[in-house]
């Protein structure tokens, strides 16, 4: 029996999840979903108490207790304070103990934050963002944030990556090595050379199959994602298409194999050296570990599937025609033809593109928060490629990130009673001054509201005949941030017509398949069971 939600100060629901057997205990088992009203009230009438406790607790004290069981010792509450939302995690049933509930209420904050960016700086804002005024919309957003939630809970009790919270590589040095200069080569350059791409920019690409990464490939000015992201957008993926099981992966098994009427070959290895590989496919095979020592790991290629060649150099504007290569006829190339087709429409389209918000390293050591893109498209049934890009606005989420760093220092000041008066006590001051009479400037007039909060802000810190005291400053400085992000949330989270076209998007889809095509069961297996392909290669090659 497991709760969790996320409650304003003011004793607002604005976001629950809870299992079956919690819902039971709060309502009768003939409610239905209409009966939704009356279920948050029930929610609110059991949760206020401890929620309204806890805020008097933080303002009187500065603390408050962050776990604590019930009578009887049945149900267990955690409760963390992020910003101004209080996030409870509670179970009854015994099976998570402290750590797990705190780990699921920092999962939740991170899915939070990166669908609402930096909006959750200001409570007035999030509490528009997880609880719309509009019914409809309320139950999307609650509905995306309820899948994830439970996605996550599945992962973390089947997946190995998600129990441990790390990436987990699928490595083959050769595969890997030509899949990333794929990506490079025919995806991310020629997409970011289209007329087609409405000014977006693919900044990474990467290949996964289920919850393991194949590949991965960062353009040159694209900033790093770290792994905690990477795998929040791994619970994105398999939220958006949850993994089948290997039988359902493999169904067009039949059909796979008409398309060798000769019967099966034994594979030859792959050379470790390649002329385009510039040193790396020898580091990589220096780094590789050995199941067994006295054995060395040998790698194998699948046959090309007849009437093509995989070698993966396909333009955007070549043909993707299957030809022959002499030793298949029309029937063989034919079948290979019904194959692409069949493997075409498997899975349905999902919610894409997603705007997201990941944390970014700058080259003087900031971090903030930038708004991209995520294309997420299925190659098969548990093989994604997965497209991240960032739109022509993106440096405007970096200045106010800034600005808003700034405020918030100058915040901490404030209530910490300092005097930041004085320009030369406090030389950010002066480059904060600067830089917001420059974006104000920039927006010429588009918000008026954000204008006069910064006028009204610098009469009180910077005129020495209004100085006001420390508490007008924070009320005014508040408003400005609310207006910051109110600036932050027109431009990222309203819907946008910036994206990649269909086309572009089913150029890539089809490219990535015919250069998996022939590694697409080896995948799959090898990603459900990590073993390495030597012993029994001979008997079933590919």
């Amino acid at each position: 029996m497991r709760c969790v939600l996320i409650a304003s100060t003011a004793a607002e629901l604005l976001f629950y999840w809870a299992d079956a057997a919690f819902l039971r205990r709060l309502r009768p088992p003939a409610a239905t979903a209409a009966q939704d009203p009356a279920l948050e009230d029930s929610l609110n009438t059991l949760f206020a108490p401890l929620i309204i406790s806890c805020t008097a607790l933080l303002e009187k004290l500065s603390d408050t207790y962050t776990c604590f069981r019930a009578e009887h010792g049945q149900h267990l509450h955690v409760l963390h304070m992020f910003g101004d939302c209080l996030y409870i995690a509670v179970n009854g049933d015994g099976t998570e103990n402290e750590d797990d509930l705190r780990r699921t209420l920092f999962v939740l904050r991170r899915l939070v934050e990166a669908h609402c960016g930096l909006v959750m700086l200001d409570a007035h804002l999030i509490r528009k963002e997880l609880r719309p005024a509009d019914s409809e919309r309320r139950e999307r957003t609650w509905s995306l944030l309820r899948g994830l939630l439970e996605t996550y809970i599945r992962l973390r009790e089947e997946d190995q990556s998600f129990a441990v919270e790390a990436v987990e590589r699928l490595t083959h040095p050769q595969l890997c090595e030509q899949c990333i200069e794929f990506l490079e080569r025919q995806v991310v350059q020629h997409i970011n050379s289209s007329p087609e791409r409405g000014g977006d920019e693919v900044g990474h690409a990467f290949l996964l199959v289920h919850t393991k990464l194949l590949a991965f490939y960062s353009s040159r000015n694209a900033s790093s994602i770290r792994p905690a992201d990477l795998l929040t957008l791994i619970l994105l993926v398999q939220d958006l298409y949850p993994s089948q099981s290997a039988d359902e992966e493999l169904s067009p098994q039949p059909v796979a194999e008409k398309v060798l009427p000769h019967g099966p070959k034994r594979s030859e290895s792959i050379p470790m050296s390649s002329s385009s590989s510039h040193g790396a496919t020898e580091k990589e095979s220096d780094d590789q570990d050995t199941d067994d020592q006295s054995v060395p790991e040998v790698y194998y290629t699948p046959e090309p599937s007849p009437g093509r060649q995989s070698t993966g150099s396909e333009s955007w504007s070549e043909s993707l025609e299957l030809v022959g290569d002499g030793d298949a006829d029309a029937a063989d190339v034919q079948m290979a033809e019904d194959l692409l087709q069949t493997l075409g429409p498997l899975l349905p389209e999902a919610s894409n593109p997603r705007r997201i918000f990941l944390e970014a390293s700058l080259r003087d050591g900031s971090c903030l928060l930038l708004p991209h893109t995520m294309h997420c498209l299925a190659l098969w049934p548990g093989i994604f490629l997965v497209l991240l890009t960032k739109g022509p606005t993106s440096h405007v989420a970096i200045t106010l990130h800034q600005l808003l760093d700034g405020f918030l220092v100058l915040e901490k000041k404030l209530e910490e009673g300092q005097e930041v008066g004085a320009p030369r006590a406090h030389p950010f001051l002066a480059e904060l001054r600067q830089r917001m009479d420059k974006f104000v400037k920039k927006l010429s007039g588009q918000d008026v509201q954000l204008q006069n909060a910064w006028v009204e802000f610098k009469n009180k810190i910077f005129s020495r005949s209004e100085a006001g005291s420390n508490l007008e400053l924070l009320q005014v400085l508040g408003t400005v941030k609310r207006q910051l992000c109110s600036v932050y949330r027109q431009l990222f989270l309203t819907p946008t017509s910036h994206s990649l076209s269909q086309g572009l998007r089913d150029r890539a889809q089809k490219l990535m398949r015919e250069k998996l095509l022939d590694w697409r069961d080896f995948l799959l297996v090898k990603s459900r069971r990590n073993i390495t392909m030597v012993s029994y290669l001979s008997m079933w090659p590919g």
